[in-house]
């Protein structure tokens, strides 16, 4: 008897998310130079995963743990083999389709080409492109067999084997030449007289001029290959107490630089005397992750291809909307005061974070600012505004997470400015990260202080801003900011818990908050009153919950997923699971909203929230969900989730053979892109 397993590997269903991403690459409806972009999400995507995944399951691998109750029954080494094929597999899809895309390019007349196809017309502008903008920037190590060499963390370099004269000792050399990271990966030449646009990836006009780089060798042959070797990306936090927390983030940064290999990716063409002196040279062992690839690696960088002036192989812009009765130009504090606003970026416009922030920085009236962060934008306006604010003798307290993946150093450069210009500074709780989106000021009204803020989805990024959907609630609601406020004084005296009447807040209650709202939607069931449970969010890893939601399943209720990325619950198992729908959506914006709708007898429940349904956010962080009270605003959300959920052209169901189906629309029902129905929603708002 086949039986159906009850949950999905967090890991594979990762790796099935990031096909969905490869879906759009391969999409013949998507705007081309789009595609290509969606092919370096999908090469980013995949390089974080072997930092983090790939890498936290060799490091059990290796320990004296099989695995089997981490992974479901699967030991470590098992999934490791398991991973490597399927991104093998992959791996395979993606060069097809950059193939299949570069044939279309042709077709609209942009040509990439190599070393050897090189026209006379374009012979000096290369060699001087490459003596002024590449060259100087150039790393190039000789190789030796007993000279220790460690390659940096998701770069791509060059192997270069030379053949030397006949009478020279050794008669082989090797070299390693990094790609610059300074330098841009994809060289536009100069437009021909018939409009043919040619395009020259940077790995290429090195090897073009390696007469050049290697002028004093006399070689007779010369050949170089792409490989690129991606480190396990764990934070090494030694518990030294002489040195600061700072120092203990900034010195493990710098260490994953050299940590342990967990991937390797080769150009497959390359000699096997070539590969194994780099596979000696790195020390890579039997269990990293060995995957055979083209020419050319590092492919993240097609995420930031030119756009070559070709609108027309581009998504059409959307302009940011207004906020309905919300000015940008007049005093947004005044106006919060009076009601509370949603704001969905980026179909609307996150300056009105940036002018809440820039208002409560300049008002006389606020005394006091307190926000968390987790990750800014390089240029971030709101960091100045902090800074803006400390300046005008506010009382400032930032929480900034200095473990946000991949952010460390950024955060830890803004955090030195806020620092500087009299920011107070908290760096969270040993043993959590601070993933909550919120923020609180303190102003002075006519009897009393009162409190504003605003409670978010998504980070306070204006960069992420512009391609993330994330709801943001401001409010002036002083039951809600009273419990804010209550968070950040967990932050700053941890030993003290705080109750809750309103916010769910990790680490303490959300496992057991969430649970008696899904108990209460099987009680109302069983009582014949309004049921239901639709979910938004990003991953769903916790069992707990996904057992809980299978029990609701089981008793009747209906639960609607729009689940993004990890999904380990499996739906419509007979007897278990059969009222549960997965869908997830993949679009031109990351959809990366958390939101929580419970039926409740008639009387919606509906959360905003920080965090996913996952066992990190639910135990090992700080979250916030907060409760929409304002009935324009619920319909606002339940609208909005409802356009994604009727989406019948982006949307793909999750954890149903075959993996990543699109969904498709009755016969005769028009066609909904749930993100251009979305803009569309905001724009009528806007006119009614």
């Amino acid at each position: 008897m086949n039986i159906e397993p009850q949950y999905v590997n967090r890991e594979i269903s990762w790796l099935d998310f990031n096909e969905r991403v490869l879906q759009e690459a391969d999409d013949n409806k998507v705007p081309l130079l789009e595609r290509l972009r969606f092919l370096g999400i999908f090469s980013n995507n995949l390089d974080e995963f072997f930092q983090v995944r790939y890498a936290t399951v060799k490091r059990i691998a290796q320990s004296s743990k099989s695995g089997k109750k981490v992974f479901a029954g699967r030991s470590a080494e098992a999934l490791l083999k398991e991973i490597t094929n399927k991104v093998i597999k992959l791996q395979d899809q993606s060069a097809e389709i950059l193939n299949r895309i570069y044939q279309e390019m042709e077709r609209e007349n942009i040509f990439f080409i190599d070393e050897n196809q090189v026209l006379p017309e374009h012979e000096e502008f290369l060699k001087d492109y490459f003596i002024e903008k590449v060259n100087p920037g150039l790393v190039t190590v000789i190789l030796s067999e007993d000279q220790k060499q460690d390659l940096s963390d998701n770069k791509a370099f060059l192997i270069v084997s030379m053949s030397l004269a006949e009478n020279s000792t050794p008669n082989r050399l090797y070299a390693l030449i990094e790609i610059p990271k300074d330098a841009k990966r994809f060289v536009v030449l100069p437009r021909n007289k018939y409009g043919k646009q040619y395009v020259m990836m940077l790995d290429d006009l090195i090897r073009y001029n390696f007469h050049i780089v290697f002028s004093f060798f006399n070689y007779q042959s010369i050949v170089a290959h792409m490989v690129k070797i991606t480190r396990d990306a764990e934070l090494d936090l030694e518990e030294d107490v002489s040195i600061s927390y700072v120092e203990k983030i900034t010195m493990s940064v710098k260490d994953r630089m050299i940590s342990d290999p967990v991937r390797l990716v080769y150009d497959k063409e390359i000699p096997d005397d070539t590969l194994t002196f780099i596979i000696k040279k790195l020390k890579v062992d039997s269990t990293d992750s060995l995957i055979p690839g083209g020419k050319y690696h590092q492919r993240r960088d097609y995420m930031n291809f030119p756009s070559l002036d070709r609108t027309d192989l581009l998504y059409s812009k959307f302009t940011p909307l207004p906020i309905p009765n919300l000015s940008l130009e007049e005093n947004i504090l005044d106006a919060i005061e009076k009601k509370d606003y949603l704001l969905y970026a980026p179909y609307q416009n996150f300056s009105y974070v940036i002018k809440f922030l820039r208002e409560a920085a300049i008002d006389p009236k606020v005394k006091s600012i307190k926000i968390t962060i987790y990750r800014l934008s390089k240029l971030s306006h709101v960091a100045s505004a902090l800074i803006n604010a400390a300046k005008n003798g506010k009382k400032v307290l930032v929480q900034i997470e200095l473990q946000a993946r991949f952010d460390e150093q950024n955060n830890i450069i803004f955090a030195e400015q806020l620092e500087a210009a009299g920011v107070q500074l908290i760096f969270g709780i040993p043993g959590l990260k601070v993933h909550s989106k919120i923020c609180i000021i303190e102003r002075e009204g006519e009897k009393k202080k009162l409190r504003y803020g605003f409670v978010s989805t998504g980070n306070f990024n204006e960069s992420t801003a512009k391609i993330y959907t994330d709801y943001t609630l401001f409010t002036a609601d002083q039951q809600i900011l009273k419990e804010v406020n209550k968070v950040f004084n967990f932050l700053e005296v941890s030993y003290k818990l705080k109750k809750y009447k309103h916010l769910i807040v990790s680490p303490h209650y959300s496992a057991s908050i969430l649970k008696k709202l899904i108990d209460k939607e099987i009680e109302n069931h069983s009582n014949g009153l309004p049921s239901g449970i639709s979910l938004k969010i990003n991953n769903i890893t916790n069992y707990p919950l996904v057992d809980k939601l299978y029990q609701a399943s089981q008793a009747g209720v209906k639960i609607k997923m729009i689940v993004r990325g990890i999904c380990c619950l499996v739906p419509g198992i007979k007897g278990l699971s059969e009222n549960i729908q997965v869908i997830s959506v993949v679009d031109k914006f990351l959809e990366h909203p958390r939101v929580y709708i419970f039926e409740n007898g008639g009387d919606r429940k509906i959360y905003l929230s920080s965090a996913d349904l996952m066992t990190r956010n639910i135990e090992n962080r700080v979250e916030v969900a907060c409760p929409i009270y304002d009935k324009d605003l619920q319909k606002e959300i339940l609208d909005t989730f409802n356009i994604s959920w009727n989406d019948n052209v982006k949307a793909r169901i999750v954890n149903k053979q075959p993996q990543n189906k699109m969904v498709k629309p009755p016969a005769r029902a028009p066609e909904q892109r749930s993100q251009w129905t979305t803009y569309a929603y905001y724009e009528n708002k806007l006119i009614q």
